[in-house]
């Protein structure tokens, strides 16, 4: 592992950009392409069901981050390996918010590019971001995060 991982995970904060870019994806092509959907008001509060699921595991990552006064910015580096909260059963419990945050829009909405659009951010993300974080983690913690990452899925299974 190279010494630039030790530093920081990435350049760039890639999942928001990814997050971003998969909802106005799923809007501009929703707009050009309305794929068939189901779309009533039962289909309304599942997807604001799910919606809100996605909040939740968002706003507990984060808080469970904030109380270990350790960084939360993709693109910076970790200061200490948090494995309490959500990360006990998913080591990317943000990302995983995210992509659960896009799908429940689209089933709300009744757009579902934004589902489609949501498992290629996530398959992006895995790619550009959570390697290259993981590779900063083994870099940064050796040892803990090794144990760490075979007790504990990267997304949840």
């Amino acid at each position: 592992m190279s010494s630039k991982h030790t530093t920081r995970p990435n350049v760039l904060p890639w999942p928001p950009m990814l997050l971003a870019g998969a909802a106005v994806g799923a809007i501009l092509l929703g707009g050009a392409l309305p794929l068939p959907a189901l779309h009533d008001v039962s289909m309304a509060w599942l997807g604001g069901a799910v919606v809100l699921i996605g909040i939740a595991l968002d706003v507990w990552a984060i808080v469970t981050m904030r109380r270990a006064d350790t960084n939360i910015l993709p693109n910076r580096a970790a200061d200490l390996l948090v494995t309490w909260g959500p990360f006990r059963y998913t080591r990317n419990p943000i990302y995983v918010a995210n992509t659960i945050l896009l799908i429940g829009i689209g089933i709300a909405v009744g757009n579902y590019w934004f589902i489609l659009c949501a498992l290629i951010s996530a398959v992006l993300v895995d790619r550009l971001a959570i390697r290259r974080e993981e590779h900063h983690l083994a870099a940064r913690f050796g040892a803990d995060w090794i144990d760490y990452s075979q007790q504990t899925p990267r997304w949840l299974f």
